[in-house]
């Protein structure tokens, strides 16, 4: 019998996706395999992991026998193909319940929509032990349940709720489960790609084409291992990631484009954006924070200075993020208008390119390799 456990073993830090946020297992049974109910054989198999939690992803659709989703008291046979999903609890030393406003999009017993601000971190971590969107959620929702770690000689730590992350500087949607059940039945529609991810971006440069497609593995860059760099699809070096982006609006030397994930990975795109040649504007890990299109003089450069003045780093938005409802099966879409500073830099370059009339082959060589 051979048992693949696929999850992350070290932290990545703030910017961490939801690729992050599952333990997926995968057990192929032996030929000899005597017949015995599925949740009874995973509990066997699984350390640390109570019959109960099995059950649940059970009944959230997270179990699936040779590809088709069982029930927990399938019974498991000789060469069976076994994969179970189920949400990652994270190790805090001590996460404590902080009066932080959320905005609120939407709220039911199951589960919660928030509307993130930029510059604040979604989850504690080196650096970041307190202000943090887990420890505004562990005040607003009193009872978040409190999960094992997967070793079975660690403590309880309460479940934040989170199936998926945005950067710090990144503002906008987020979905959290406020149950077992329903995050498991998230973070399986999150695992299969049916979850509807779409982004607002300004970046640098005349984005020629109105659609387009990035396709290419993303990993962490070579030189500076704090950013991620994008690699040969179908390599070995990487993730797959998917990234397709619209042009909402031209601005001369800045473009405001639509991106809608298939995928999601860490820094997806804003890494995808800078290698097809378009750096999110005011992107300071990519480069995207000084004058990468547009004349050399200093009326110009004071224009540009101002307009990163009014956001704490890239102008990157979660803008739209539809799912469906664990419990009763209906498509959710939710919407998050702009943020004000976001708002007020595109007025910006609407009034400069309507006045300039810039001329699109003035550009400054980036920095990064």
């Amino acid at each position: 019998m051979t048992h693949k456990n696929i999850t992350a073993a070290e932290p990545l830090g703030e910017d961490e996706n939801e690729e992050f946020l599952y333990e997926h297992h995968h057990i192929k049974c032996d030929k000899g395999q005597a017949p015995l109910r599925i949740d009874k054989f995973l509990q066997i198999r699984l350390e640390g992991v109570s019959r109960s939690k099995i059950q649940a992803a059970a009944e959230a659709g997270c179990i699936l026998v040779n590809d088709k989703v069982v029930k927990q008291n399938y019974k498991v046979k000789g060469l069976d193909d076994v994969r179970i999903v189920f949400s990652k609890p994270r190790v805090y030393s001590e996460v404590k319940p902080e009066n932080i406003p959320l905005e609120i999009v939407y709220e039911d017993d199951d589960l919660m929509v928030v509307n993130k601000p930029a510059g604040l971190v979604v989850h504690p971590g080196i650096g970041n032990y307190t202000g943090t969107l887990v420890n505004a959620l562990l005040y607003h929702v009193q009872n978040l349940p409190s999960v094992k770690n997967m070793s079975p000689d660690a403590p309880d730590y309460p479940r934040p709720g989170l199936v998926h992350r945005i950067d710090k500087n990144t503002s906008g949607l987020l979905v959290i489960g406020k149950n077992e059940r329903t995050l498991d039945n998230l973070v399986k529609q999150f695992y299969d790609r049916t979850v509807d991810k779409v982004y607002q971006a300004l970046v640098w440069g005349n984005v020629a084409e109105d659609h387009g497609t990035v396709v290419g593995n993303i990993d962490r860059h070579e030189r500076y291992r704090k950013l991620f760099a994008v690699y040969p699809a179908g390599g070995e070096k990487g993730k797959p990631a998917v990234t397709h982006y619209s042009v909402i609006k031209r601005f001369g030397y800045v473009t405001l484009v639509e991106c809608k994930l298939e995928t999601g990975r860490t820094h997806q795109i804003r890494v995808h954006m800078k290698h097809i040649g378009h750096t999110l504007f005011n992107d300071d890990y990519y480069d995207g924070n000084r004058i990468i299109k547009g004349p050399n003089h200093a009326k110009y450069k004071q224009f540009v200075q101002n307009c990163f003045d009014l956001i704490p780093a890239q102008a990157l938005h979660a803008w739209k993020l539809g799912f469906t409802h664990p419990s009763t099966g209906e498509r959710m879409q939710f919407e998050a208008p702009l943020p004000d500073g976001f708002l007020k830099i595109l007025a910006k370059w609407e009034v400069y390119s309507n006045a300039v009339k810039p001329t699109l082959d003035e550009d400054v060589p980036p920095l990064l390799d």
